[in-house]
């Protein structure tokens, strides 16, 4: 059998910076490596890539003046900058942020053209490519001020009620904390709410705050970094679904990690979900790899994030139980014991492990497991996002029942759907892997639809197990077009724009033109050459 030629990208010789400090190889090697990033940067990748840079550098620099800024902000006013929170100077910032997120929007789009192979492309792209690509749009993010929310003030907050001895999940900011920058910067709906996150990230936060102090810049940055793990987890557990699930790792990093979504708000906005999906998807990643243990442990950890997580667990019994069966098979073991003794053998197994990191996390952090009571604290959310929220209003207006008693009534209603599907789900989907992983995402889908409030970022939950399918070109537009549209229905603030026609009208017509974008690279026939005459 022939030996290969070694591919010279990879063959070539180490040179150390002490062997050859300047020598012929260093100087090939490193003229090599700027021409491979040239030859990058004149594609229609790198293209895309830059145009995503740009629009992240827009945002980033309108938010300094549009975006949830502190309510006093000395440094701006250091910095001469100040007048960009005010007047036509917010018009100003608010514009630039906008024209940044249609900018990576429509850079997106057209990476995904060249990913899936629509218009006249090839689909060639590379996982490193892509991976690339997520740190060059993510680089100005981090350090751009919280953006289309004002969530990290409240984790900075509870994480100095951790830091000065108060149990976050009894005392409120406003009941620990002192009059000064966390306080003040703390959004008045979350003020008198205890904290409703699980017990490790309590203990990031009492490491930020314990740092940096009541510093909010310093703290806000470094809570962005503490969510990159959670990040680099979804850049390799995603494309890893793929192998179980059957869609293309290329096209599922795209969809999930690159989305502006997912990056404007879980890197911009710096929300716990970032490290809550990163580990989800990572857990479930490794069960289908048969280390059940390790994947159990990896998503109590999320759990111990934010409680979302937990929705997985049990379905990953199953897909625990189908490889047993596969496992006996193989080995000629005879069938399986009975299947209700397995499901509690397993199940127990299961519980028991994610019990014990639950029980060090609580006990490292000093806390009980009070966050399950402070769950209810996200019913003090109201918006069209949620459809307890549409229904009441529909109700309201065509009977003469007031709002409020008739938002009691519907969230009561669809927290027993929601109760009703998950139990049909979990029973429904459990002959294969794949059967599996669809009931966690129709799991997510039911809540952030039922239950009583939700956010734009929610969606990110199920679009990272979704990405893993095999989705058709049809389906991948409708995705583009709904994470267009909750990307926009927003303000840069973190304030609601879904009362506003005009705005809720403009963000649909965005959400369109990119989903037809992903398929047609002008939709509105805007570059048509004029009839001659």
């Amino acid at each position: 059998m022939p030996t290969p030629e070694p591919d010279t990208a990879t063959a070539a010789p180490m040179v150390t910076s002490q062997s050859l400090p300047l020598g012929p190889a260093t100087v090939s090697h490193t003229l090599s490596r700027w021409t491979r990033a040239g030859d990058f940067l004149r594609s229609p990748e790198g293209h895309a890539a830059l145009l995503g840079f740009w629009g992240a550098l827009m945002i980033t620099f309108g938010g300094l003046g549009a975006g949830a800024v502190r309510r006093n902000d000395p440094l701006l006013e250091a910095t001469h900058l100040s007048w960009l929170r005010f007047g036509h100077g917010f018009v100003l910032a608010t514009i630039v942020v906008w024209l940044g997120v249609l900018a990576m929007i429509l850079a997106w789009v057209r990476l995904g053209r060249i990913t899936i192979g629509t218009g006249g492309h090839t689909g060639t792209i590379t996982l490193n490519e892509l991976r690339a690509i997520v740190g060059i749009w993510i680089f100005p993010l981090l350090f751009a001020v919280p953006m289309f929310s004002q969530d990290v003030y409240s984790y900075l907050a509870q994480g100095t009620l951790l830091r000065d001895g108060y149990d976050p999940y009894k005392f409120s900011p406003a009941q620990g904390l002192h009059p000064g920058v966390l306080l003040d910067n703390v959004s008045p709906v979350w003020r008198l709410t205890t904290a409703p996150y699980g017990p490790i990230f309590l203990l990031l936060g009492r490491a930020i705050t314990t740092v940096t102090g009541d510093n909010v810049v310093a703290g806000t940055i470094a809570m962005r970094l503490v969510m990159l793990p959670g990040l680099a987890l979804m850049m390799w557990a995603i494309p890893h679904l793929t192998k179980h699930l059957g869609g293309k790792p290329t096209v599922a990093l795209w969809l999930a990690v690159l989305n502006p979504l997912v990056l404007i708000h879980l890197i911009g906005g710096v929300h716990n979900e970032m490290l809550m999906v990163g580990l989800m998807a990572a857990g479930i990643a490794l069960v289908l790899e048969h280390r059940h243990v390790a994947g159990i442990v990896v998503i109590a950890i999320g759990v111990a994030i934010k409680a979302t997580a937990g929705v997985a667990l049990p379905f990953l019994v199953w897909i625990w139980m189908i490889h047993e069966r596969e496992r006996r098979a193989a080995k000629d073991e005879g069938p399986l014991p009975h299947p209700l003794w397995t499901f509690v053998k397993i199940g127990g197994l299961g519980l028991a492990v994610f019990a014990a990191v639950f029980a060090v996390a609580s006990a490292t952090a000093g806390v009980g497991i009070g966050w399950l009571t402070a769950l209810s604290g996200s019913k003090k959310i109201i918006n069209w996002l949620s459809l307890p929220t549409v229904l009441s209003y529909v109700v309201s207006w065509v009977t003469p029942l007031r709002f409020d008693s008739v938002l009691v009534m519907m969230r009561t209603l669809c927290a027993g759907a929601l109760v009703a599907i998950l139990v049909w789900t979990w029973w429904r989907f459990k002959q294969t892997e794949r059967q599996a992983v669809l009931g966690i995402l129709i799991a997510f889908v039911a809540i952030v639809i039922l239950s009583p409030a939700a956010l734009p970022w929610y969606y990110s939950w199920p679009l990272a197990l979704a990405a893993g399918f095999a989705l058709s070109t049809q389906t991948l537009m409708v995705l583009v077009g709904l994470c267009t549209w909750l990307m926009l229905v927003f303000q840069p603030d973190g304030s609601i724009g879904l009362y506003d026609f005009k705005h809720v009208a403009a963000a649909t017509f965005a959400a369109v033109v990119a989903a037809l974008s992903l398929r047609t690279v002008d939709p509105l026939r805007l570059r048509a050459d004029k009839p001659k005459p």
